[in-house]
């Protein structure tokens, strides 16, 4: 399974993926309630809008990547614009409410959009890649190898923010801007190789191509 093209590339992405996406998910609420001087339900709920954002993000970056057949450079694409939104959103204490509620659903989209498309589509195009052969254990075996990689990040992100938070916040953001950039960064050869091909035929992704 390790030797399908993209398993690799999209294992380790959504590893930085999922990183950035449980530290928003675990501390989210204490950073609102320390940054907009919030009480502690306030935060709580002010915070459930970034998985909102993400309900968004999912969708349309499942509809981007059907229309486009190009499922690399959708989370390319979203995970670009979600460098510049972090850094954004590391300025929330010098927003007010409506620009606050704003940034955390653009946020949520942008964060949350290639990881459900990695741990969906994708997972289930690199299961029934042709160098398989029909094996039917072939896409849960995918699945658990890109997922379960990404746990590890999911593990990961909240315990740096929990080491780097004393220091200051903007260490965190900073933190997840890098994650950020190495998630796009492993999409790279993809996209390249996606874009190359332009007029790849329905339903041939050309990142699942035999090489």
């Amino acid at each position: 399974a390790l030797r399908i093209p993209g398993v690799i590339e999209f294992s380790l992405c959504l590893l930085f993926a999922k990183l950035v996406s449980y530290t928003f998910l675990f501390w989210l609420p204490l950073y609102i309630t320390s940054v907009d001087h919030l009480d502690a339900r306030q935060a709580g709920e002010l915070s459930t809008l970034f998985d909102v954002g993400g309900i968004f993000g999912g969708i349309l970056a499942g509809v981007i990547s059907d229309r486009l057949e190009k499922r690399a450079s959708t989370c390319g694409l979203m995970l670009l614009l979600a460098a510049p939104t972090l850094y954004m959103f590391s300025t929330i204490s010098r927003m007010g409410l409506e620009a606050t509620i704003a940034m955390l659903l653009l946020s949520g989209a942008l964060v949350s959009g290639p990881y459900a498309l990695i741990t969906t589509a994708v997972s289930a195009d690199l299961g029934t890649h042709k160098s398989l052969k029909g094996n039917s254990h072939a896409l849960a075996t995918v699945t658990a190898i890109i997922d379960g990689t990404g746990s590890v990040g999911a593990a990961l992100g909240p315990l740096l923010a929990g080491l780097l938070s004393p220091s200051g916040w903007n260490n965190v953001f900073y933190m997840l801007m890098v994650a950020d950039a190495c998630a796009l960064l492993l999409l790279i050869r993809l996209i390249h190789k996606e874009l190359s091909c332009p007029g790849s035929a329905a339903g041939d992704q050309v990142l699942f191509k035999e090489h």
